[in-house]
């Protein structure tokens, strides 16, 4: 079995149950020593500016609810072991049977996005192209080259400064600025 041969899949929940399926499916690996046949498992989320009482915050949120996605080296045993998890209904298909997701389908769940050249550095001034908190600007204050994360700090709310996680890909950065 090779990691070339890996496919992302869609695995259909229960409603509410997309962590336990994630936590259930990294046990499983974790037990019968799967981390070459499951290779990566994702919820996709997105931030989202809500406002309760008066007050903006940001929260995380399911793009799709009732859906975790799964990259894995399709077999009929590993189509048992996980339609058997628990809160999991079925993979998505004809009949429950797994199909797995093409290549463009996988670039725009944003699955497997990486970015190949990055010349921001911790203190550069960037600017948020996408999601929730597109458009605003802020210094780079922490990167994680492996999560192609970058915490940046942004003025919002009526001035108050905080702290956001944003991918990579989320972000550009500002000509002429250090």
């Amino acid at each position: 079995m090779s990691q070339e041969t890996a496919k992302w899949y869609v695995i259909h929940t229960y409603s509410g149950y997309e962590a336990l399926v994630k936590d259930s499916l990294e046990k499983l690996i974790e037990n019968n020593n799967l981390s070459n046949v499951i290779l990566d498992i994702k919820i996709p989320m997105e931030e989202t500016i809500e406002e309760k009482n008066g007050k903006k915050k940001v929260v995380l949120r399911k793009i799709l609810p009732c859906y975790v996605f799964v990259k894995m080296v399709y077999s009929n045993d590993m189509w048992f072991l996980i339609t058997n998890s628990r809160g999991v209904t079925g993979f998505v298909g004809p009949q429950g049977k797994a199909v797995p997701l093409g290549e463009d389908e996988v670039r725009k769940m944003r699955l497997e996005e990486r970015v190949e050249s990055f010349d921001i550095c911790v203190g550069d001034m960037v600017k948020i192209i996408s999601g929730a908190m597109e458009g605003y600007l802020g210094a780079v204050e922490e990167l994680n080259a492996e999560a192609q994360k970058a915490k940046v700090r942004v003025e919002m709310f009526g001035g108050r400064e905080m702290s956001v996680e944003v991918d990579y890909i989320q972000l550009e950065k500002l000509v002429g600025e250090n």
